[in-house]
């Protein structure tokens, strides 16, 4: 419940010391995969100019994006929505197939990458247990990250996560402070046995 996305308007200039951020990669390689498959990699960005790489990346996406938002835009301009330079280091997170057949993963090809959703979801929860600020930069263009990070073939993108020390976290969801979006009631979400 207190777990929050933590963006550049919250990053203080602090270092993040080598052993924390092992304790966050330690969380991540311990989370549950489909068949033990493990199939996460992660590229730890401390370098400025390849994160100046990215947050342009960042910035042709995001500008992209505002017209889809339609009379909503001007608010969507106003957001904070990432911290890469802001934060003390940022961590790329690849899905890496397997060559061969995964166990539990033949009728549901899709849970290989959400067995790496598990792995930066155990990443936030030991973040936020630090209180070490995380944020998911999603609105990138996921073919270039992996130019800009020299990704080898067959890898794909799943997060790129800033993470810092911040100067607080908010008592509830950003967007849900500012209204962008209403926390749904458990009654609209929760079924028993079928629809």
């Amino acid at each position: 419940m207190h777990r929050r996305d933590v963006r550049g308007n919250r990053f203080i200039d602090k270092a993040v010391e080598q052993p924390v951020i092992d304790q966050l990669l330690k969380a991540a390689l311990h989370a549950p995969s489909v068949g033990f498959s493990q199939p996460w990699e992660f590229v730890v960005i401390r370098d400025r100019e390849i994160r100046q790489q990215v947050k342009d990346s960042f910035d042709w996406a995001n500008d992209a994006a505002q017209p889809v938002f339609g009379d909503r835009k001007e608010q969507y301009a106003r957001l904070k929505l990432e911290g890469i330079l802001e934060s003390a280091v940022n961590i790329a997170v690849f899905y890496r197939p397997s060559p061969g057949p995964v166990l539990g993963q033949t009728a549901m090809e899709e849970v290989g990458l959400y067995s790496v959703v598990c792995a930066i979801q155990n990443m936030w929860l030991m973040a936020r247990a630090l209180n070490i600020g995380l944020g998911w930069v999603s609105i990138l263009d996921a073919d270039r990250v992996c130019r800009i990070l020299n990704a080898p073939s067959g890898l794909r993108l799943v997060a790129y996560l800033c993470i810092g020390y911040t100067d607080g976290f908010l008592s509830q969801p950003e967007l849900e402070l500012l209204e962008w979006e209403k926390r749904r009631e458990w009654e609209s979400v929760i079924r028993y046995d079928r629809y």
